[in-house]
């Protein structure tokens, strides 16, 4: 079965059993409560955290490096925001794994390496010395 399809069916059966779990012991107010406040201070922390990450992009880029974990990372906030949007206790865990940085480093950082510039860089010239020779002069070479 896809992995895809599979996800379909099963993140909101997930979904549903933990709002039955949760809502029986915190009450279905409560519940509902709790999933608006995990979405508004999710999104208002998604928008601090991308704009933090367009400020290191841009520093990155003034730096003449690559941006590779600010794109990365400006991704994995944009999904953090849906993910924190959409209700249920779930998603908003993987989420909040998404838009945290130390979570977010932990989980990307190995993807970010691939793309960073080594320093040994093949150079383009040769150093050496020169000496202008006049026509004039007997030593031609």
């Amino acid at each position: 079965m896809n992995s895809v399809l599979l996800s379909i069916i099963l993140i909101p059966i997930l979904e549903i059993y933990l709002f039955i779990k949760i809502g029986s012991q915190i009450g279905a107010f409560n519940t509902i409560l709790l999933i608006f406040v995990t979405a508004f201070i999710g999104v208002y922390y998604a928008k601090y955290e991308g704009l933090n990450t367009i400020k290191s992009g841009f520093l990155q880029m003034i730096k003449n490096e690559i941006p590779a974990y600010e794109i990365i990372s400006g991704a994995a906030i944009a999904f953090a925001a849906v993910l924190l949007i959409i209700p249920g206790f779930a998603t908003d865990f993987l989420g909040f794994l998404f838009i945290f940085p130390i979570t977010r480093k932990l989980i990307f950082g190995k993807f970010s390496k691939k793309f960073k510039d080594t320093k040994e860089k093949k150079n383009d010239f040769i150093e050496g010395e020169y000496e202008d020779i006049e026509d004039n002069d007997d030593r031609k070479v």
